[in-house]
């Protein structure tokens, strides 16, 4: 996966009498690598995961019986982690900030809704609303200190 003037070329790659065919991706250990090195299909395949686990929760999530506290439990415990595999590794441009915050927005409204005082009917709960009522990190402030332990990790790493 190098980015000199043959990375276009579809050929392979000979290492000790071994041919390795050139692809423009692979998924590594659950990370997906491109040919580009671009962190924004990795952040794609990490929210389709995310979105199919919320999906097969849904039921538990929605259920009123459940406290609120609970439903977080669960966020924090199956969902998030789906998201933040690797994410040590990340380097975020603003839009990909914005759609880790999409998806935990969209995410926390299945808890509820609130009424509405003055009109007296049930409404969509605004995010500052959603942050207030549910007290969870933002999912951007989550990353930096994986992103700092895996900056120690790589400065403790030898030569070899």
């Amino acid at each position: 996966m190098s980015r000199d003037q043959n990375a276009g070329r579809s050929h392979n790659i000979k290492i000790d009498n071994s041919s390795f065919e050139r692809v423009k991706q692979f998924k590594y250990l659950g990370t997906n690598f491109t040919h580009k090195n671009s962190i924004q299909e990795e952040i794609k395949s990490r929210l389709k995961s995310g979105n199919a686990c919320y999906n097969s929760e849904q039921n538990i999530l929605s259920s009123s019986s459940l406290s609120k506290n609970l439903k977080i439990k669960i966020y924090r415990t199956i969902i998030l982690p789906v998201i933040l595999y690797g994410c040590g590794t990340w380097s975020l441009i603003l839009r990909e900030e914005r759609r880790l915050r999409v998806f935990k927005n969209r995410v926390l409204r299945i808890f509820g809704s609130k009424r509405d005082e003055v009109i007296g009917e049930c409404r969509k709960l605004l995010n500052v609303e959603l942050n207030d009522l549910y007290c969870l990190p933002n999912t951007v402030w989550a990353i930096k200190p994986r992103r700092m332990r895996w900056t120690g990790h790589v400065a403790r790493m030898g030569e070899k």
